[in-house]
């Protein structure tokens, strides 16, 4: 069965969504990154609490980049319900951030960073679809 241009349309904004929600997840994981880093490592401070604020820090910003750049606000849920359900849907992603990076770290051996950049992009995908499914449903076009 051929696809109609209805589904090729379709199919080709949620492609032009997930690119551009993939230039906000890489600016947003370089903050995480480079915080994480300088507070772990360069700092010394415990890398799972350094992995969950700095993981806060940029869902925050992921969430302004988004509604600016890639999801459509408001169209489901007032913004105070949407930051609610953001940060939700971020914290089962901060779930499995800190244990593919406690498993990277303490059983795999791969070290901070390379466990960080596994990790970073395991919670990306879950974030971009939970986001896009369970809270926003539509995108910028």
């Amino acid at each position: 069965m051929r696809f109609t241009a209805f589904s090729s349309t379709t199919f080709s904004a949620e492609r032009r969504a997930f690119a551009r929600y993939f230039v906000v997840g890489g600016i947003c994981a370089c903050v995480d990154i480079g915080l994480f880093m300088l507070f772990a490592k360069g700092l010394g401070l415990q890398y799972l609490r350094v992995a969950a604020a700095t993981f806060l820090i940029a869902t925050l910003l992921n969430y302004f980049l988004s509604v600016r750049f890639v999801f459509v606000s408001g169209r489901r849920f007032t913004r105070r319900w949407e930051v609610a359900l953001v940060f939700a849907v971020s914290g089962m992603g901060l779930a499995v951030n800190a244990s593919v990076l406690w498993f990277g770290v303490e059983i795999a051996r791969f070290g901070l960073l390379l466990s960080k950049l596994v990790a970073t992009g395991v919670v990306f995908f879950w974030n971009y679809f939970a986001r896009r499914v369970l809270i926003f449903g539509a995108t910028h076009a």
